[in-house]
């Protein structure tokens, strides 16, 4: 058991929030009740979610993607009514890491992501370090690549560049970073894995050489979270589940 203050404290300070300038608050978006022993991970905070964590008990629901985003519309009406009063009236926690989930250099998304795939990291670029590179242990067909991503992630990614090419040097990035292609073809890798894709994503592929997996959104954004989750259920001596609400994008 751990007081939410406490717990909330120590996670600002590990995700190194003040680095970002983020399209949300990053921390506790919601207050609940004040002693965990429960925390529920997620992607996003949808109302199935926040079922699904009070069905299992949670104390604390820890996701990727929050609320209160910037430009959103402020009114308490609709939709977000109805997930916060559903928070309050059980007394949930909510909290939220956008791009600092992103870039963590231990549990953060990217890093996550690529160990999953096997990419051995060698380094990080952009902004906030929000892109990660590496190496391919060995040589590999595009094709071949792209039939270990799906069968590592369960879904069909789509893929722009020829079946054959060798692939080795690899940059990704996920969610929707397709704006980040730029910065992968100066990198001068053979391919840029993330999550979504853009219709000039595919002439910027094509064109430069540089193979583009759009692998999945939601799919890509799994793993962060869960080793933040992890990470504080042994630190503080708390349950934790990861609860995978599908989602298709």
């Amino acid at each position: 058991m751990v007081k939410i203050n406490e717990l909330a404290h120590y996670t600002q300070q590990l995700m190194q929030v003040e680095r970002f300038n983020d399209y949300c608050p990053n921390g506790l978006q919601v207050e609940g009740k004040t002693e965990i022993r429960k925390i529920v991970t997620g992607v996003t905070a949808s109302m199935a979610l926040l079922e699904a964590a009070q069905q299992a008990n949670a104390d604390l629901i820890l996701v990727h993607h929050g609320y209160f985003w910037r430009n959103e519309d402020a009114r308490v009406v609709g939709i977000k009514r109805n997930r916060l009063a559903f928070l309050l009236k059980n007394d949930i926690n909510l909290m939220a890491y956008h791009l600092p989930l992103d870039a963590h250099a231990e549990f953060g998304n990217n890093v996550q992501l690529g160990r999953k795939l096997g990419i051995t990291l060698k380094g990080f670029t952009g902004e906030n370090d929000i892109i990660a590179y590496g190496d391919l242990t060995k040589p590999t067909h595009l094709q071949d690549f792209s039939a270990h991503i799906e069968a590592t992630l369960q879904r069909t990614p789509l893929v722009i560049g020829e079946p054959q090419k060798m692939l080795q040097k690899i940059a990704w990035c996920t969610g929707a970073a397709q704006s980040y292609m730029d910065a992968a073809i100066e990198l001068g890798v053979d391919a840029f894995v993330s999550g979504e894709i853009s219709e000039q994503t595919t002439h910027q592929a094509l064109e430069s050489g540089v193979s583009y997996i759009s692998a999945g959104h939601h799919v890509t954004e799994r793993y962060g979270v869960q080793a933040l989750g992890e990470h504080l259920a042994e630190k503080f001596n708390l349950q934790h589940v990861f609860i995978d609400i599908k989602n298709p994008v």
